[in-house]
């Protein structure tokens, strides 16, 4: 089906890009089970797009600390009708897939997904493969350890150096497996694997990641360190702090802002965008 917008061209916009979250996971750590039904879901990609959504990423597979794999088929069949749904209802719209299975990602691509978010960090050839085979947009991830053991007392020598060697590393093995440059994205995997500390570290140097030379996405909406650092267990109580991290990433440099809330961080990005890119007198 066609889009207006191909996602390389989208990366090139002079602006900040939020992605909408729709997990539609029964176990997802701060919505799972309230989007697993296709009204609802479809319902809520909808409204996410009125609110300033430039991109959304629709997710089967609950990726947060300790949860357990599931099957393609099941996958599957928790995104495919909700990918059909949005293909039609807004066809404008670039749709992404957060999977690390290529079977999931090869239904996806045909049915019109444009980008493939891969948590794996781009380890699976097949993965790559079929991302190739698309001419699709891969989103790159540094995720330590799964997700049944990430968070079990990661450790790092240098946070920032090691992971920037890492993404630089599978973005030449997916360019090597055939997937376009200009559709390349780094995320530095903002609580996948990682504490406190090093969460606060990646964000503190996130200019450093724009040094790999792709466009950078973080994922800092609603997670644990927020929770931390705000004093609070309630994850949908932390839309300003998400909104803090969204307008220092835009100064930072981060392209994609991957959120829960997208009215308040549109809004977070736009002004933080509209500061920092401010002449006087013009």
């Amino acid at each position: 089906m066609k889009t207006l917008c191909s996602f390389a061209t989208l990366l090139k916009k002079n602006k900040p890009l939020i992605m909408g979250i729709l997990n539609t996971t029964p176990d997802s750590f701060s919505d799972g089970g309230k989007f697993t039904t296709l009204d609802f879901s479809s319902a809520h990609a909808l409204q996410m797009i009125n609110e300033g959504a430039d991109l959304i990423d629709i997710g089967g597979q609950s990726t947060r600390p300790g949860a357990v794999e599931i099957s393609a088929e099941e996958e599957i069949r928790r995104i495919l009708p909700v990918i059909k749904y949005l293909r039609k209802k807004a066809p404008e719209k670039i749709l992404s897939v957060d999977t690390n299975k290529a079977e999931v990602a090869e239904i996806a691509l045909r049915e019109g997904v444009a980008v493939i978010n891969d948590v794996s960090g781009g380890q699976g050839k097949a993965l790559l493969e079929v991302v190739s085979k698309y001419d699709a947009g891969l989103i790159i991830m540094h995720k330590k350890g799964s997700p049944e053991s990430m968070q079990l007392n990661p450790s790092y020598k240098d946070v920032v150096g090691e992971i920037k060697a890492y993404l630089t590393h599978m973005c030449d093995l997916a360019y090597s497996a055939g997937v376009s440059k200009d559709k390349l994205v780094v995320d530095p995997g903002i609580g996948f694997g990682k504490l406190l500390e090093h969460n606060m570290a990646i964000l503190n140097a996130l200019t450093e990641f724009s040094e790999i030379g792709y466009p950078v996405m973080i994922g800092t909406s609603r997670k644990r360190s927020l929770q931390e650092i705000c004093g609070t267990r309630t994850p949908s109580q932390l839309e300003g702090a998400t909104c803090a991290t969204t307008a220092l990433g835009v100064q930072s440099g981060a392209t994609i802002f991957r959120v829960h809330d997208v009215k308040a961080n549109r809004q977070a990005a736009d002004v933080a965008w509209a500061v920092l890119n401010y002449k006087f007198g013009k």
